[in-house]
């Protein structure tokens, strides 16, 4: 139960982390694999499914949003919304490589969201970026812990 429990955390956590949400999922991840407990395979795996369906919740969002960019409240300005649309096109979807990048790879995947980026090439190429960043967070731990003798 405990285990289920510690995967369901990081699952929450990298969900959390990859929305326009304050979270952190690194200490997280960090802290289970610091542990010794848990599968570093599976950590990785929750861990990236958690923020790959927290940054299509983003896509979902920036599908919706765009038709209340004129409203009072909305909250980004309409030339910071044209300068980041700008960009997401000259870019392109490979860009979405990016998307495990702190606070800057949140918003990439509202705009190609607001583009109506396919969902084949959003899941796949989000999915590449932040399972990568996962796979070199574990790494660096478990050789750190190794470098340290623990």
């Amino acid at each position: 139960m405990a285990s289920l429990t510690a995967y369901l955390g990081l699952f929450l956590a990298a969900f959390g982390a990859a929305t326009v949400l304050p979270f952190q999922s690194e200490p997280v991840l960090i802290g289970l694999l610091a542990s010794g407990k848990f599968s570093t395979t599976w950590l990785v795996v929750v861990a990236s499914v958690g923020n790959v369906l927290g940054a299509a919740l983003n896509a979902v969002l920036g599908r919706f949003i765009d038709r209340f960019h004129d409203r009072s409240w909305f909250p980004v300005k309409a030339s910071a919304l044209d300068r980041a649309v700008g960009w997401y096109r000259r870019y392109g979807r490979w860009s979405l490589l990016l998307s495990w990048m702190p606070i800057f790879g949140d918003a990439l995947t509202v705009i190609a969201g607001v583009l109506r980026e396919p969902w084949w090439s959003f899941l796949l190429l989000v999915g590449i970026g932040k399972t990568a960043r996962y796979i070199v967070l574990a790494a660096a731990t478990l050789g750190t812990q190794a470098a340290i003798g623990v």
